[in-house]
């Protein structure tokens, strides 16, 4: 599948910003749009106790891959608490990832909506530490791997890097500004712009409605073809000023979308809940 301005599967890296007026469209995605990868970074926003008095360490994390991205600690491995004086402490939770969303590149995020669609959770990116304090000089590294550019249902591991993170917790930033972090030419479009998908089906945003709960699309498509067609956009997140991408991770393939007839249009909505107090 290749998934350029011309795209099949807009939801595998396509994020909505909270104010409705933008859309982070997916545009040359196995090009670097910001120069060589420098893979993913993190910094601490909040160092402290958990509610069982172990040690607690929020983090931000940041696409600088240079195209889209998801990203997730390994399960398999503890993250490493290394101390000033070179004493280390396996730190078995390390809930630190994209909850398989792909980010777009030169954005940050500090978690995610987790869980169930029956139990949706705010799963905040973090790792703990027992028994142990993170004194000056303290530093947090952890085994990740991601995946970057266009969503492929087949090969969903397609350009993996497995890669090291290392965290100075020496340096907590409490006042860092979401979701973007380095703006990127051309990443960002109007909400209605028309957007090219497979087989010239044009795909249109046509409406966004706050509700109750959160948010309300309405798409759109026409078809100028002879044929049929399916334009997989799934179920579309969005994120905050809050740095949390808001909707349970669906890949696109299983999620309902009405297909297009030869010559005619289609139309459907998407909801993503989003609580009332987040602004774009």
């Amino acid at each position: 599948m290749r998934l350029r301005k011309a795209l099949l599967l807009v939801l595998a890296c396509a994020l909505l910003l909270c104010a409705c007026d933008y859309i982070v469209l997916p545009e040359d995605l196995d090009t670097s749009t910001s120069g060589e990868s420098k893979g993913w970074s993190a910094v601490g926003t909040d160092v402290g106790q958990s509610d069982a008095g172990d040690l607690r360490i929020e983090m931000t994390i940041r696409n600088e891959t240079g195209a889209w991205s998801a990203m997730q600690a390994a399960a398999d491995k503890p993250a490493v608490l290394t101390t000033g004086d070179g004493k280390t402490t396996n730190c078995d939770t390390a809930l630190v990832g994209t909850g398989g969303h792909r980010l777009a590149p030169g954005f940050q995020m500090r978690g995610y909506i987790g869980g169930t669609k029956a139990q949706p959770t705010t799963q905040l990116i973090y790792v703990e530490c027992k028994g142990v304090e993170a004194a000056a000089g303290s530093t947090l590294s952890f085994d990740y791997s991601y995946v970057t550019g266009e969503y492929n249902y087949y090969y969903p591991d397609a350009n993996r890097v497995d890669s090291t993170l290392e965290v100075n917790l020496d340096e907590v930033a409490a006042d860092l500004a979401y979701p973007i972090a380095e703006p990127i030419e051309g990443l960002i479009h109007q909400a209605d712009e028309e957007i090219i998908a497979i087989n010239d089906v044009v795909l249109l945003l046509s409406a966004v409605e706050r509700t109750d709960t959160g948010f309300q699309f309405a798409w759109q498509t026409s078809n100028p073809g002879e044929y049929p067609s399916y334009v997989h956009i799934g179920n579309p997140p969005v994120i905050g000023a809050d740095g949390i991408i808001y909707g349970l991770y669906e890949t696109p393939d299983i999620v309902s979308v009405p297909i297009t007839p030869a010559g005619g249009t289609a139309e459907w909505t998407t909801e993503v809940a989003v609580p009332q107090d987040v602004k774009g």
